[in-house]
């Protein structure tokens, strides 16, 4: 698939990615791309992040990709089953460990647990060896529970503008590859 094929889906995490923040700079690179809009990015609440996501796919004319970041994946996670539009497969950057107890702020954890069933569609899952929201064994398991494609980004923290990853070339190029085989 190409870009113009499909309705490429931005879904930030935590209190939103920034302008530096590769998320933002492929929403302004990439013609079809759209940012899923939280009312409270500092406050999230399960069921409203999770509705956002299913309206904006369900209101989508062609097909989906998804395109989340930390805590935008478990919101991705969570909407699968209320999605009635066809979503051609999901990009999924530093998950965080929802589930863990140390995780601040603490009311993050209402994001989890994660479920477990396979993905509906192909999946590519990043993640960190350093990520300091969750351990890159805990990415491991959930990706292969899903039957995600897992890639291991190494020492790079949480992939996000902080760590080093505004423009983040190399996350540009698996993506274009996983765009092209959809």
């Amino acid at each position: 698939m190409k870009v113009s094929d499909v309705d490429i889906l931005i879904v930030p995490g935590y209190t939103n990615s920034g302008p530096d923040h590769w998320q933002s700079r492929w929403e302004q690179k990439l013609s079809t791309a759209r940012r899923v809009e939280q009312a409270e990015w500092s406050k999230p609440v399960r069921e409203d992040w999770v509705a956002r996501v299913v309206e904006e796919v369900n209101a989508s004319t062609r097909p989906v990709v998804l395109v989340a970041h930390s805590l935008g994946v478990p919101t991705v996670i969570h909407a699968i089953p209320e999605l009635k539009q066809k979503v051609a497969g999901a990009f999924l950057v530093a998950p965080p460990d929802v589930a863990n107890p140390e995780i601040r702020p603490k009311h993050l954890m209402t994001f989890g647990p994660y479920p477990r069933d396979p993905l509906p569609f192909p999946s590519i899952t990043i993640a960190s060896r350093n990520d300091p929201f969750g351990e890159y064994a805990h990415a491991e398991d959930i990706a292969n529970a899903w039957g995600s494609m897992l890639i291991d980004a190494g020492e790079s923290g949480h992939l996000n503008a902080d760590s080093g990853h505004g423009p983040w070339p190399e996350g540009t190029m698996v993506f274009a590859q996983f765009l092209s085989r959809l």
